[in-house]
């Protein structure tokens, strides 16, 4: 049998208890072999944990734990770790309603798991769904998580979120800003930056020759300047350099075809000028199994692109494959930044 200290360490959280994060957890941990892929800690409030169980309608076994020190050297990992934290009281909860206490509590808990990844418990972090505005009313202090993952983690070099849908990847060079202030965010250097960070991300997923197109920004990718000269004078001379540089970058492809090209597996990314260039073509292609990266942070955190889906939670009709497919890239990733520690110890 293979060492269960060879296996990642992920962590899990319940995400914002008032949405279907804790029951995706449950389902996710009723499939055998997720248990089988890694080292499995989950960190979140107990009633929270059972109430999800409840809602899935299964029951799952775990090891209890009082501290995360011992997760790594357990000699039976077949089953999930699970360490009770108090955050917030069920009473100050109403199930499918936003709230400054639930969005507290899912802050307080990916807080903790940071803790971990940084203090070398944990190899990757794979919360369930947030909600942004809860987030910020319990405290929040930024535009979205990212952002305070990248202060909590101290970031100070590009970063921005992956998503994922059947092995594409898409970053953007803008994401949460209003779509009149886009064309400021188009710079050289930021198309560089998106489509360098997203190429090293793939290696660390396990894409051994990442193949990257760049959309341009324009209608018709800017008809040869009529349409607006992002394309010439910042994306192709960008593309340009990250080719000399060695990497498999091409474009700027139009962005009404782009993705009718990456169905197709020409590429394996797609560097987008702005939130919605990919958010809507991959949710089209796949809502339930996408995925969202947050890339360039020093650690592996993944979550599924969906939302809290507030509208259905309690009901028992939540899908976990995206859940599914967001835990099986934290625990890619997860074995490669262990990979990466244990040499740099070395």
């Amino acid at each position: 049998m293979a060492n269960p200290n060879d296996k990642p360490v992920v962590a899990l959280t319940l995400g914002d208890p008032a949405g279907i994060g804790a029951e995706l957890i449950a389902r996710l941990l009723a499939i055998p072999a997720t248990c089988e892929q890694a080292n499995v800690v989950l960190l979140g409030d107990r009633w929270l944990w059972e109430q999800g169980q409840r809602t899935a309608g299964v029951r799952i076994a775990v090891d209890e734990i009082a501290s995360l020190d011992t997760v790594r050297g357990r000699a039976d990992s077949s089953r999930a770790a699970f360490l009770p934290l108090q955050t917030v009281d069920a009473a100050a909860v109403r199930t499918g309603v936003v709230g400054a206490e639930g969005g507290a509590s899912a802050l307080a808990v990916l807080d903790r798991c940071m803790d971990a990844t940084l203090a070398g418990q944990v190899d990757a972090i794979c919360f369930a769904p947030l909600n942004k505005n809860a987030m910020k009313l319990g405290g929040l202090q930024h535009e979205d998580e990212l952002h305070h993952f990248a202060e909590y983690l101290g970031v100070d070099s590009y970063f921005c979120e992956f998503n994922t849908l059947d092995g594409l990847w898409t970053s953007r060079i803008s994401s949460h800003v209003p779509l009149a202030d886009v064309p400021r965010y188009v710079t050289r250097e930021r198309v560089i930056e998106a489509a360098s960070l997203i190429a090293r991300s793939l290696q660390a997923a396990g894409v051994a020759a990442p193949r990257v197109a760049v959309a341009g920004l324009n209608p018709h990718n800017g008809d040869g300047g009529t349409c607006g000269r992002q394309e010439i004078d910042v994306i192709a001379p960008a593309v340009a350099e990250l080719a000399a540089r060695g990497l498999d970058v091409k474009g700027p492809f139009s962005p009404d075809t782009i993705f009718l090209r990456a169905r197709e597996r020409e590429f394996d990314a797609i560097v987008t000028m702005y939130h919605d260039q990919g958010q809507i073509a991959l949710k089209l292609l796949g809502f339930s199994r996408g995925v969202t990266v947050q890339g360039g942070m020093p650690i592996p955190i993944t979550t599924p692109a969906h939302g809290t889906a507030y509208d259905i939670a309690g009901a028992g009709r939540a899908d976990p494959n995206a859940m599914a497919q967001a835990f099986a890239i934290a625990v890619r990733m997860g074995r490669a930044y262990r990979e990466q520690r244990k040499g740099e110890h070395a």
